[in-house]
């Protein structure tokens, strides 16, 4: 059990790594700051995403090939290597680089620490803990960023550069925490891995139609929340929100994620799967819609509801996912979601933000609620069809 517990606290250490973000309650002003309009904004953030787009499935086999730890290992490395590259940058074209750098360590990490989590629950027969700890690593990321909101705030009032050396020192512990994990799955030599990689896509997104809804409503819906994380600091600076005020508002919506995401299993077993599933479209729709008409103070308390949604969604989806896979694939068939979720805003983030320069930050927010609509809808039927 010592090799159980020290999985989990060194993930944990990983989340926080990630997640403590000392940077994203201020990194709208940092970028305007540094002569960045709304357009450029999400496009560094629509590069990062074409990284993601490019690497998620290619390092979810690897994580299945090469092991979760030595991914995760690398990944937390070549983050570290990202913020300091952001600490010492003020240009877009070095911000392009870090965007890249960061998003290669993002795409080593995502799905392999899932893979991870969940290989160590079946080592110790623990499977149908699964979506409790998942939550809980969920929440500890969440509580993460909403505590470095605070500080990140207070740190920006000085400097809106001091967030970024910081941050790098946080990046940083994610490294002996990777190196103390142990990994309980037994990596296999394949010869031909793109074939491989092949045949994993085929399984989830054609062999198995009820996986591949799962798949893709999924991506649907962590788009949606992705971008509503870019929006919400737009939002604070329309609203007239004083500076020292952001990394406590973000703390707030970000405490509200993890404490959601605690009670996520107990929602999926009170009101069914398939009622899930609709409940958060339509509250992720919602939430968009009405934010988009209450531009004030009001839209604060909206976020709030918004932020409950996505606490809910993030381990949900991911459990129903990790339930319908087998351990070989698993790193894979979660990085086909967050290839989904990136490429999904690859494409939408440039649009979504020159809306906002050319019409206003409401029409902006309305388009998204139907882009996020129409294929979520789609897809939440033809899940229901095949259950």
């Amino acid at each position: 059990m010592a090799a159980f517990r020290q999985n989990i606290i060194s993930l944990y250490i990983i989340k926080v790594s990630k997640w403590f973000s000392l940077i994203m309650p201020i990194i709208v002003l940092f970028y305007e700051e540094n002569r960045l309009g709304l357009h450029e904004i999400f496009l560094l953030k629509s590069v990062y995403s074409v990284v993601l787009v490019s690497l998620d499935i290619p390092t979810g086999y690897l994580a299945d090939s090469w092991g979760r730890k030595n991914c995760l290992l690398a990944g937390c490395l070549v983050a570290f290597g990202g913020y300091l590259c952001y600490s010492f940058s003020y240009t877009f074209a070095a911000f392009f680089l870090a965007e890249i750098l960061l998003g290669i360590g993002q795409s080593l990490i995502s799905g392999a620490d899932s893979a991870l989590l969940y290989d160590t629950m079946q080592e110790y027969k623990r499977e149908g803990e699964y979506l409790k700890y998942e939550g809980k690593v969920t929440m500890v990321g969440n509580f993460s960023e909403a505590f470095a909101g605070i500080f990140g705030g207070l740190l920006a009032t000085s400097s809106l550069r001091l967030p970024f050396y910081c941050q790098a020192g946080i990046a940083f512990l994610g490294i002996p925490a990777a190196l103390c994990l142990r990994e309980f799955y037994v990596k296999r030599h394949i010869e031909n891995p793109l074939r491989n990689i092949w045949a994993i896509i085929r399984y989830s997104l054609g062999t198995n139609p009820k996986l591949r809804y799962d798949i893709l409503f999924s991506g649907i819906i962590g788009t949606a929340t992705l971008t509503m994380a870019w929006f919400v600091q737009p939002v604070f600076i329309h609203i007239g929100m004083p500076t020292a005020w952001f990394g406590v508002a973000w703390t707030v919506l970000n405490l509200t994620v993890g404490i959601a995401a605690l009670y996520s299993d107990a929602l999926s077993a009170k009101i069914g799967e398939n009622r899930t599933y609709a409940f958060i479209l339509v509250f992720i729709v919602g939430g968009y819609l009405s934010v988009a008409y209450s531009l004030n103070y009001f839209s604060l308390l909206l976020l709030f509801v918004f932020y409950i949604i996505r606490g809910f969604a993030t381990p949900l989806l991911k459990g129903y996912i990790n339930r319908q896979t087998f351990s070989e694939m698993r790193a894979t068939v979660l990085s086909i979601r967050n290839f989904i979720i990136r490429l999904i805003f690859a494409v939408m983030a440039p649009f979504i933000g020159w809306l906002n320069d050319a019409f206003s930050l409401s029409f902006a927010l309305q388009i998204t609620a139907l882009i996020i609509f129409l294929p979520g809808l789609l897809f939440l039927l033809l899940q229901w069809k095949k259950a």
